[in-house]
């Protein structure tokens, strides 16, 4: 845990208001609670320590009112722990506890101990790392694999992970349900997997870190731009895989660098008014050299061996960014390298999107617009109309880009996203339709 607080970019203010001060617990300690209960019920019995965190913030919310305890963490896990003793004891459930606690139990005498033992601070993080890899068992479907992390573990509600995954709140709904009855049909138990089946498993881990940091980066809730405390769950998540010696491989570390190196730049990417702050107008000075360095560390690490991951490949195009004394100053020409071998290994619509900006730094504008211009598959949506947007305005051609940005200003919700949209539209009533080359 040590490890964490070199990461010192997320915190919560104990003064801040009840009902915020709950929302931030959930979201880093909800998981901790839900995987402990999982261990102590089995995991066939998730449904029910979900069931138990829920109460438990539920009467966080109403007594926090009042006033809130000095320590909300201890006061969290404590009402935790007595909420399933009280279960396992008044539902008579004893003999339905997982089978690796069992010989503990010698009575129910004992079980407020065995409880407790598990609530500290070791058992906890094995807990978590069993649930993550519990949940990416392949006898769940690999999409329902996902979603069940991100919602036991990460406390993501449906409707995020259906924004996380640009699908629906009745398709997530199905998924959970998937992976609910393949748990109970496989008696899927809490193990961390050996040899061959940890890098199959690990691949769905990663990415199920991979897409909570993003959905904190790059926030698509009205209310933030960022939401750091999502990120900082990713990175806690990833922490403890490197803390594991059958989950520290390569790929888990190239995609910590890669969120170190991002994460760098929060302090810098929103101005004081909360508006967004474009990568060539960030003020450079904001971004977190420790943040850098450790990205650096990880990514160092990383190189062992002969492998190279797509995280791999990110965390190179991220650290070209981080590197550069300006944006002028950007090896444009080795960041378009990379994308070439990430289009080769992950040719996905947004990677393409994201190759073709760099390669309107590293050649042309004109390039540029027709690779963009072949993702048929994304024109709805936002980010193809506004780089579009950009590219017609950058050679003059404002009366196409106004289009574009109109365009992809019907197409985000984010009212930081219209502020700085508005803004470029603006600038194209400013600015003479030159049409030049």
């Amino acid at each position: 845990m040590g490890e964490l607080l070199i990461f010192g970019f997320i915190f919560y203010n104990m003064q801040q208001e009840p009902n915020q001060l709950v929302d931030h617990l959930f979201r880093t300690e909800a998981g901790k609670m839900t995987a402990v209960l999982t261990r102590l019920f089995g995991f066939k019995q998730h449904e029910t320590a979900e069931d138990i965190v829920h109460d438990t913030i539920y009467q966080a919310l109403k007594e926090w009112r009042f006033r809130v305890p000095e320590n909300p963490t201890a006061w969290l896990y404590r009402v935790a722990k007595n909420k399933a003793i009280d279960y396992l004891r008044r539902e008579n459930r004893m003999a339905e506890i997982s089978s690796e606690l069992k010989p503990l139990l010698k009575s129910e005498y004992t079980l407020p101990t065995v409880v407790n033992f598990y609530f500290n601070e070791n058992e906890i993080a094995d807990s978590q790392l069993r649930m993550m890899f519990a949940a990416c068992h392949p006898a769940i479907p690999e999409e329902a694999q996902i979603a069940l992390v991100l919602k036991t573990l990460c406390g993501f509600s449906v409707e995020e992970i259906a924004r996380a995954f640009l699908s629906n709140k009745d398709s997530i709904e199905k998924r959970l349900y998937r992976a609910k009855e393949k748990i109970r049909e496989a008696n899927i138990q809490l193990d961390v997997p050996v040899g061959n089946d940890m890098q199959t498993r690990l691949e769905t881990v990663l990415q199920c870190i991979y897409l909570l940091f993003n959905e904190g980066y790059n926030s698509s809730t009205a209310d933030s731009v960022i939401r750091k405390d999502l990120c900082y769950e990713a990175i806690r998540l990833c922490l403890l895989l490197t803390e594991n010696p059958n989950s520290n491989l390569p790929e888990t570390n190239a995609l910590l660098a890669l969120m170190c190196y991002n994460a760098s730049r929060f302090d810098a990417r929103i101005d004081n008014d909360g508006l967004i702050v474009l990568l060539q107008d960030q003020d450079r000075t904001k971004w977190n050299k420790e943040l850098i360095q450790k990205g650096q560390y990880y990514f160092n690490i990383s190189s062992a061996g002969n492998h190279i991951s797509t995280y791999h490949l990110e965390a190179a195009i991220s650290s070209m960014h981080c590197m550069a004394a300006s944006f002028a100053q950007t090896n444009w020409k080795a960041i378009l390298g990379f994308y070439n071998l990430l289009t080769e290994r992950k040719p996905s619509p947004v990677v393409l999107l994201n190759r073709a900006i760099a390669l309107s730094f590293a050649e042309s504008k004109q390039a540029a617009i027709a690779e963009i211009k072949k993702l048929g598959s994304l024109q709805n949506h936002y980010l193809y109309n506004a780089a579009l947007g950009d590219l017609y305005f950058d050679i003059g051609k404002t009366d196409e880009a106004k289009v574009y940005y109109e365009t992809a200003l019907k197409q985000t919700h984010n009212p930081q996203e219209h502020e700085l949209l508005n803004k470029k539209l603006a600038l194209t009533s400013s600015k003479p339709n030159t049409g030049r080359p």
